[in-house]
């Protein structure tokens, strides 16, 4: 309960009531402030408080006694901003992930707090239209064009007019100028309500089951883990579309997480014709506008459904009923710059903290899932078929060591014949290579040398469309040099390797009558852009379409028939732990593209490695074979998820400093039996956006506190301001 005080501001028992306050800065905890007597401010209020020398917007995180300033020094509150307080529920989500990623809690609590221009009111929307009477004025054909499209009465923003009279903004100015038009102030748009009793497919006896266990559980309000697993193409969205109704039919909000925003096109439109009313949407690609206006529809609850990215797990929901997680194995759910966190794993959290079922949805579950649920932890439902006559596509393994494609070629013979084969039926075809532009590497054949990234230990890739040199890391981009810059050879520069616009050349070459486009996050920018590239392959505008990963998942093509890998064996290299797991993720994905309609579907793998074991279970459609193998792996490793590891990445834009702390931190590193810690060492990618970086790996049983023993580790070395040391617990990136 608050303290009571009276009218001059002192508590009846002489104190003043203080408060803590956190603002949303990368500092280790609260401010004490105290509360003028004329302000009504209770835990969650967005607050305005004097910080340094300017004025902060932060949180009251809780009631304060008296602590180490004495009253007279407390800074008073500024003031109370009138917008919904912050749940009690997400300030302890905050706390958690702070906890837990072992970031400071403002630095948590920026990312619930990302559109300050929400948490004051919005101006007012003004419009025009026809006043009640109308001076004698002057008439010109502009004129008289703005007064017949104002004519039937109702209020249109100055834009709008102007554009549907065909006219500037100034003849609309002139004529409220005039009198001829009155502005008025237009009523804030409200979100469409989805509505959860609107007719839904039909379901199979198998996909009623599912949907009606997972209705069960958001009917019990209580938390629980549940684990939709089921084979592309078998229904899984409108099974747990089933879920949401249940969850709008007690008047409470949804929020389904989705790894990319090219996947929202399809979603949206299958959700929008379930529930008739979209969901609002959380992504980068938002205006300013859209987001201020989404981040108030979620804290005051107007906001029914919200579908995102990993962001919108931290946006201040009023009454969260349900989490679901689409696609949960998907690596983009890992953020890696500024707090390092696991999208999936936090949404389990707040799940937790708000006492709300969580639904982790997936063709291929990530081990880490699996083995939650064989501990117990998650349940399990799981879908084994393909909604109605659709099988599962016939997988091909094409040997490259035999069926190579001439050189400088990328389709091998098999491929080129089953492209030609689709090409005849009328069918359509899918390329894909999960590299961008032309060729990943460009050397000069004079000297050898190979043209790479000023800011990053990475080579340059070539995007010949738009003739240029690009860092697919720092953003680096340069155009495409006429000579070596090394030894000056001009005409000296090859392509290494083939990329998507290289293999697209040889496919206009080969099948030149064939309709072809590339899917790409160069080729295809922001969510209408995909949107429009989707339509056009499913109105069969298209015949051969060639991708990255961004076509990998969540489409559905009725004509595909045909899809063609043109190197499966990329990403299963190198020194990353789960290189196997997402490249069995992804490659499945891809090849569940094919054949979802009557049509049966064929997938061709093109590899030098035909018995990888990844190979393998994908031929053989062994997929649980290949988890078990590769937990196995796992287990006797001591690797996640049977043990537990955490990175400290040291960077910083002086080689010397970097290592220096990197030194001082490897002295001090925890010494235990069971505990080990490997480094400092290069990083992979040992310079990114200009600073060196060194990291460290520490290895450690599940039973042990890793955020404990890091903190104790941390607190023996103070690194110079110059140098970031960056954690990251449970890392997926190695690099």
């Amino acid at each position: 309960m608050p303290v009571p005080h009276t009218t001059n501001g002192a508590a009846i028992n002489g104190e003043l009531r203080r408060v803590q306050v956190l603002l949303p800065l990368p500092l280790p905890g609260v401010f004490d402030y105290r509360v003028p007597p004329e302000l009504e401010i209770q835990p969650g209020a967005f607050v305005s408080v004097p910080f340094g020398r300017r004025e902060a917007i932060g949180v009251v995180w809780s009631e304060s006694n008296a602590g180490e300033v004495p009253d007279s020094r407390l800074k008073a509150v500024t003031d109370r901003l009138e917008v919904s307080a912050l749940p009690e529920s997400t300030r302890r989500f905050v706390d958690w992930v702070a906890r837990y990623t072992m970031a400071p809690p403002g630095s948590v609590l920026r990312m619930a707090m990302s559109v300050t221009d929400a948490l004051f009111p919005a101006k007012p929307r003004m419009a025009y239209r026809l006043a009640g009477n109308v001076p004698d004025i002057r008439m010109t054909p502009a004129r008289k064009r703005v007064i017949a499209a104002a004519a039937d009465g109702f209020p249109r923003p100055t834009v709008e007019l102007a554009r549907e009279a065909g006219v500037g903004v100034g003849v609309v100015t002139g004529l409220a100028q005039a009198g001829v038009l009155e502005q008025v102030e237009m009523a804030a748009p409200r979100p469409l309500k989805p509505d959860p009793s609107a007719p839904s497919l039909a379901l199979t006896g198998e996909q009623r089951d599912a949907a009606n266990r997972l209705v069960r559980s958001a009917a019990d309000r209580g938390f629980a883990v549940t684990v939709l697993d089921g084979v592309t193409g078998a229904g899984k969205t409108e099974v747990y579309f089933e879920a949401i109704a249940e969850t709008l039919r007690q008047g409470r909000q949804v929020l389904v997480l989705l790894p990319e925003i090219a996947l929202t096109a399809y979603w949206l439109e299958r959700f929008t014709d379930r529930f008739q009313a979209p969901p609002q949407q959380w992504h980068s690609e938002l205006t300013q506008t859209q987001r201020r206006r989404t981040w108030r529809a979620v804290t005051d609850g107007t906001a029914a459904v919200v579908v995102g990215a990993r962001s919108a797990l931290f946006l201040p929901y009023r009454d969260l009923g349900l989490i679901i997680v689409d696609e949960e194995h998907d690596g983009s759910f890992k953020q890696e710059d500024g707090i390092a966190y696991h999208a999936r794993d936090m949404a389990v959290a707040r799940g937790s903290i708000e006492k709300i079922p969580v639904v982790l949805v997936s063709a291929t579950p990530s081990l880490e899932t699996v083995v939650n649920v064989e501990e117990g932890r998650y349940r399990l439902i799981h879908l084994p078929s393909r909604h109605g006559a659709a099988g599962l596509p016939e997988v091909t393994v094409v040997d490259l060591r035999r069926d190579a494609p001439p050189r400088q070629r990328w389709l091998s013979p098999p491929l080129q014949d089953a492209l030609r084969n689709t090409m005849e039926a009328g069918e359509q075809a899918l390329l894909f290579l999960n590299r961008r532009g032309y060729a990943p590497l460009t050397l000069c054949r004079a000297c050898g040398h190979r043209m790479e990234c000023p800011n990053c230990t990475a080579w340059l890739v070539e995007h010949r469309l738009a003739r240029r040199l690009e860092c697919h890391h720092c953003g680096y981009s340069a155009g495409y040099p006429e000579h070596c810059s090394e030894c000056g050879a001009e005409d000296s520069l090859v392509a290494c390797g083939p990329g998507v616009e290289r293999l697209a050349e040889e496919v206009h070459a080969l099948f030149p009558a064939a309709r072809m486009a590339s899917l790409t996050s160069d080729t295809v920018r922001g969510p209408a852009a995909v949107e429009e590239m989707i339509c056009r392959m499913r109105r069969h505008e298209i015949d051969i379409l060639i991708g990255t990963q961004i076509v990998a998942k969540g489409h559905h093509f009725p004509m595909l028939t045909l899809v063609g890998v043109i190197d499966a064996d990329l990403g299963l290299t190198g020194g990353d732990l789960r290189a196997a797991e997402r490249t069995y993720q992804l490659l499945h994905q891809v090849a569940g593209r094919a054949g979802r309609e009557a049509k049966p579907g064929r997938v061709l793998l093109q590899t030098y490695n035909p018995g990888h074991p990844v190979i393998t279970a994908l031929a053989e459609g062994a997929r649980d074979r290949f988890i078990e193998e590769e937990a196995e792996q796992r287990r006797a490793g001591g690797w996640p998820p049977f043990g537990r590891l955490a990175a400290l990445i040291v960077s910083g834009p002086d080689e010397a400093a970097v290592d220096a702390a990197a030194q001082r931190l490897a002295r001090a590193a925890p010494r235990f039996a069971e505990v080990r810690v490997l480094g400092p060492a290069p990083a992979p990618l040992a310079r990114l956006r200009g600073r060196h970086r060194r990291r460290f790996l520490l290895k450690a049983p599940r039973s042990v506190s890793i955020q404990r023993l890091l903190s104790e580790w941390l607190t023996k070395v103070r690194a110079p301001s110059s140098v970031r040391i960056q954690i990251d617990i449970d890392p997926y990136s190695f690099l």
